[in-house]
């Protein structure tokens, strides 16, 4: 793993790059490719990571979160989260005295560079290092820089290799030189199609587009280099690799899941029954004999004086069983707290202790807008996103609960994980509900069950072959997902806050379910401050001015009418979009939890060459 350097005098040298902590769990975690000044890196995995001046430090908690995850992953990806300490904020280095025994270590990679003079190509073992970068001898008087070359190996699930340069040239053993010398040579374009790897020894010569086509590499010998010398996968791997730009935006992505820090009834009435002072005068009772012991023993009356008999039964009735209470869904037992948030009191501050405040805005004072049944402020929140997993090419599918259902193809952050790299959110935000009648009767009719079928058949396409889905997400979601990013859009203009710093969290669930759910929640995205503006709070009492605008852009696009005629059965690779591009749904990575994906803005507003009874906001609200 890569050390500071040391200048002249001796001490060392600044870092050549720097990442915020919340960057490490969203996008430069362990495994991801880094391009410094002189240098290409790989962010080493967890066991890498040096708390020795703070070892018991950077640890939160969120028992949902924890319990989630070892629910859906934990089993399968090897992770034993600590009870108490299964989130870690990464590191943070000292700027002002840099040293491997703090921050994260990186590794060099790719070790394959190019001569920036003669366009040699090599491993950096057979190079020479002068002033911190690599040089190469073109001729005995004329030296080149060398820069890292910008293609690797990876495989469908996630594993990392140098590219194959020596084979690639050479793939038969009848044609292999003992002693290849290996240039790339390409034309100012940088297409494939011109980047061509010859051998000045033999001759051999093979242009990279090759390296394209499907199967052509050899087999994936299952490398982890983020996680050590030890990382290689012991079962080996059975796929193909595949080339990688190491710079492309297909290269990494993190896999994670996030809860927001609302308050826990059952837990709550769980800790105050099994205080021992508690537990030894009830844990014989009898239903009928709970007011009766409240009245009469007042270690019991004070400790459970905020629960009806009810509460404290069920608690009563787990702790003696011996199993945790059933699992809600993470985005089921959010909603469900949101929909008993209280009419908003003038003047009413959140708790200073509590992580969550919310209230909801009273319709006789702030008239709903069209086809929605409720807007929740919420002044006060926490949300705590936890990295699981990493992977490549593409990104795994979450399920309606933000939840991860098929890990097979994550790789993991460490070798021994106990805790999980995460970050805290503290902010504000705003959820909006639509009515949910409204929403099934709109799911019903003949131009949106036609739509369903085609974003179904485009889902299918994209998963073909592969377990790797969690299920087609449905119509509605695509509705919400969509109307969310136009919201953020809008709101983003008005707000104080910039668009990349504005996040959603979906609420969606089908009609048949026994909560049903149709809300999006835009709430402050940016970690490492505390604290919040109210400038997003304020905004939800304006949400019908911000519906009116989401339509005016859903309705046109300045790609259309390419964009409103794009279909998810066609060839363009884009199966799990409708009508949306750059012009009118994409917002900023950190905002979308899907990668801006699942989108069809012609479900929200009347859009060009589609059926006038498919959106769900047919006028202008």
């Amino acid at each position: 793993m890569a050390t500071p350097k040391k200048n002249a005098k001796g001490g060392h040298k600044p870092p050549e790059g720097k990442i915020r902590l919340s960057q490490v769990v969203m996008t430069f975690g362990p495994g991801a490719m880094v391009d410094l000044l002189e240098h290409a890196v790989l962010i080493g995995g967890t066991d890498f990571w040096r708390y020795d001046k703070y070892k018991d430090q950077g640890f939160i908690d969120e028992p949902r979160l924890r319990d989630a995850i070892v629910a859906k992953v934990g089993a399968k990806l090897g992770i034993e989260l600590s009870i108490n300490r299964a989130f870690r904020l990464p590191p943070a280095g000292d700027d002002d005295a840099p040293s491997q025994y703090s921050g994260i270590q990186v590794a060099e990679f790719p070790s394959w560079f190019v001569c920036q003079h003669c366009r040699a190509l090599g491993p950096s073992k057979n190079l020479e290092r002068e002033k911190g970068r690599y040089v190469h001898h073109c001729t005995n008087t004329q030296k080149g820089v060398c820069v890292p070359v910008r293609f690797v190996a990876t495989c469908k699930r996630g594993h990392l290799d140098e590219f194959p340069w020596t084979w690639f040239v050479h793939p038969s053993q009848e044609t292999r030189c003992d002693a290849p010398d290996l240039y790339l040579k390409e034309d100012a374009s940088g297409d494939f199609a011109h980047i061509r790897v010859c051998c000045s020894v033999c001759g051999a010569e093979r242009r990279l587009s090759e390296a394209r086509e499907p199967k052509i590499l050899p087999q994936c010998r299952g490398e982890r280099p983020w996680l050590g010398s030890e990382g290689r996968e012991e079962k080996g791997c059975q796929e193909k690799l595949n080339l990688l730009v190491r710079t492309a935006s297909s290269g990494y992505f993190s896999q994670w899941m996030s809860a927001l820090s609302i308050p826990d009834k059952a837990r709550e009435v769980m800790n105050k029954v099994s205080q021992a002072d508690v537990w030894s005068v009830v844990q014989e009772a009898k239903r009928e004999e709970l007011a009766l012991l409240r009245k009469v023993v007042p270690a019991v009356r004070g400790a459970l004086r905020d629960y009806d008999d009810d509460q404290v039964w069920t608690a009563m009735e787990t702790i003696r069983k011996g199993k945790p209470p059933a699992r809600e869904g993470l985005r089921t037992a959010e909603y469900k707290v949101f929909l008993e948030a209280k009419d908003e009191v003038d003047g009413q501050l959140p708790p200073r202790d509590d992580d969550f405040f919310a209230c909801r805005l009273p319709p006789k004072r702030y008239p709903l807008p069209p086809k929605v049944s409720r807007i929740v402020l919420a002044k006060k929140v926490r949300q705590v996103r936890a990295q699981i997993g990493l992977t490549r090419l593409s990104a795994t599918p979450l399920n309606l609960q933000g939840e991860t259902e098929d890990p097979s193809n994550l790789q993991p952050l460490g070798l021994t994980p106990t805790w999980l790299p995460a970050a805290e959110i503290f902010g504000e935000g705003v959820l909006i509900c639509l009515d949910e009648e409204k929403v099934r009767k709109w799911e019903g009719r003949d131009a949106v069950i036609r739509r369903e079928e085609e974003l179904a058949d485009g889902y299918e396409q994209e998963f073909k072959g592969s377990s790797r889905g969690p299920g087609f997400v449905g119509a509605r979601f695509y509705l919400l997902h969509s109307l969310a990013h136009l919201l953020m859009s809008s709101i983003s203009l008005q707000c104080g806050y910039s668009a990349s710093a504005l996040s959603e969290r979906i609420y969606c669930a089908p009609a048949t379910d026994d909560l049903p759910m149709a809300a999006i929640f835009i709430m402050t995205g940016t970690s490492g401050a505390e604290g919040t503006l109210g400038g997003l709070v304020e905004q939800g009492r304006f949400i019908e001015r911000h519906l009116r605008r989401a339509w005016d852009m859903a309705s046109l696009c300045s790609s259309d009418p390419v964009c409103a005629h794009h279909s998810p059965r066609d060839q363009s690779g884009r199966h799990l979009e409708g009508a949306a591009c750059h012009g009118c749904l994409y917002v900023a990575e950190p905002a979308c939890e899907r990668f801006n994906r699942y989108l069809d803005r012609a479900l929200v507003a009347p859009a060009m060459g589609h059926d006038p009874e498919l959106p769900f906001f047919s006028v202008r609200p």
